[in-house]
């Protein structure tokens, strides 16, 4: 009997050490042998310009620094929210993702349908004062916004034309889990249905969903012209791309490393933007060569029926952040 009690006490020792051994040995450490390792994830294909910029701040990083940036794409590590919150937890450093709304709603401000009418507008408020302030309430929750990388103006999908906000009426579209895109839709008379992105396309293609939204290059990359047949240039919000890192982890970095990071993650939302810009109309050629239709819409009756979500949310915001804005953009 001791014999067999001494044998169980070794098995179980030997199983502890390994459980041990594989858990900091597999677990890739942000530290190894003195390096820093930053593991960074985002949620598009490796295809999109999403990744081609998270790739373009690895390389900047790396060149500039003896740290190691580990990326992670097409949502390997969870869902947006659920990346967010490793973020959050320390158990992820960074993540460029969309939904931060969970814990602050007024960085979901500059998703107002119609708010911007181009790219350049946004990101003259991105980075001025506006952006500053939305993104400080997220050091709170151990979220540093260090840049805003791209998402783009949203357009609608369909296997119908969208001509009119008649259009929308009793639509079944997918959104995310955001209260403003629901509200937006709502308004269009739409049937808004959130879900993970990842679900997207097979929900097309079964007709769980009847249309989505999303900016071209994520429905061009997402191959959604296969499951759907209008592009409908609704213009209807944009969207930036929020880039994050863990408060904790930077406070653990020299100030030398910090800058690296900070002017790479701001270089990298340069050159994801420009990108964005610069193969919009190049990607639009290729869906018409691939079949879809691409519907070029009157915005202005959208807008009109948008007005009333501008009016609801300007409670949820307050005035004073939406006026710095249209004050900024030179709108009444």
């Amino acid at each position: 009997m001791r014999i067999l009690k001494i044998l169980m006490l070794s098995i179980i020792t030997v199983l502890a050490v390994t459980v041990i051994y594989i858990f900091f040995t597999d677990s890739e450490t942000v530290e190894s042998d003195g390096d820093v390792n930053i593991r960074f994830a985002h949620g598009q294909q490796e295809s999109n310009e999403r990744h081609e910029a998270v790739m373009r701040f690895k390389e900047l990083v790396e060149e500039q620094s003896d740290m190691e940036v580990r990326v992670y794409p097409n949502e390997q590590l969870g869902t947006e929210a659920e990346m967010i919150e490793s973020v959050t937890l320390n158990d992820l450093q960074m993540v460029a993702a969309s939904a931060f709304s969970q814990y602050d709603q007024n960085i979901s401000i500059f998703e107002l349908p119609y708010l911007f009418e181009s790219y350049e507008e946004a990101w003259e408020v991105l980075d001025g004062e506006v952006g500053e302030e939305v993104a400080e309430p997220f050091l709170e929750n151990n979220l540093r916004i260090i840049a805003y990388f791209e998402n783009g103006m949203r357009h609608v999908t369909a296997n119908k034309k969208i001509e009119s906000p008649k259009d929308f009426g009793g639509l079944s579209i997918r959104t995310p889990e955001f209260p403003l895109s629901l509200a937006t839709f709502q308004a269009m008379g739409a049937n808004p249905t959130p879900m993970a992105f990842g679900e997207l396309y097979m929900a097309l293609q079964q007709r769980t969903v009847d249309a989505q939204e999303n900016p071209i290059s994520n429905i061009y990359t997402s191959r959604f012209q296969e499951v759907q047949q209008y592009l409908n240039k609704t213009s209807h919000q944009y969207m930036p791309l929020p880039v994050a890192i863990s408060d904790d982890f930077w406070g653990s970095l020299s100030e030398e490393q910090q800058q690296v990071i900070e002017t790479s993650a701001q270089e990298a939302a340069q050159f994801h933007r420009d990108l964005i810009v610069e193969n919009e109309e190049k990607i639009e050629d290729i869906l018409e060569e691939e079949g879809m239709e691409i519907v070029e819409v009157d915005t202005e009756p959208f807008r009109k029926q948008a007005e009333s979500v501008h009016e609801t949310y300007r409670n949820v915001y307050g005035d004073e952040i939406l006026d710095k804005i249209l004050d900024q953009l030179d709108r009444e």
